[in-house]
């Protein structure tokens, strides 16, 4: 069997993109319901949304996970830190709602 066109290796390429993409909004949604459950629990015993040592504990975690992984541990704090504001903002929230 001959090697795939450019056009074939492009499609299949873009495919696993795809897909990636599916798992990863997936994987986002259920971190999502994950964390609701604990700004839920966070408000119900008076806990502050943010909890900066932990944040700061994932950081660097994920940047040496990033590391390993051979993806810019800048551009994954820059995930986290986007993701962790948005958790923040689910937790203020869910605090505001149970007051």
């Amino acid at each position: 069997m001959s090697d795939p066109t450019p056009e074939q290796r492009l499609t299949a390429l873009r495919s696993s993109i795809d897909n990636i993409d599916a798992a990863l909004v997936h994987m986002l949604a259920e971190r999502f319901r994950c964390t609701q459950e604990v700004g839920r629990l966070k408000a119900d015993h008076d806990m502050p949304p943010s909890d900066p040592s932990r944040e700061a504990r994932q950081i660097e975690r994920l940047r040496s996970l990033a590391e390993d992984a051979h993806l810019d541990p800048e551009f994954a704090e820059k995930w986290f830190n986007f993701v962790v504001a948005e958790v923040i903002r689910h937790h203020t929230r869910i605090a505001n709602e149970s007051e």
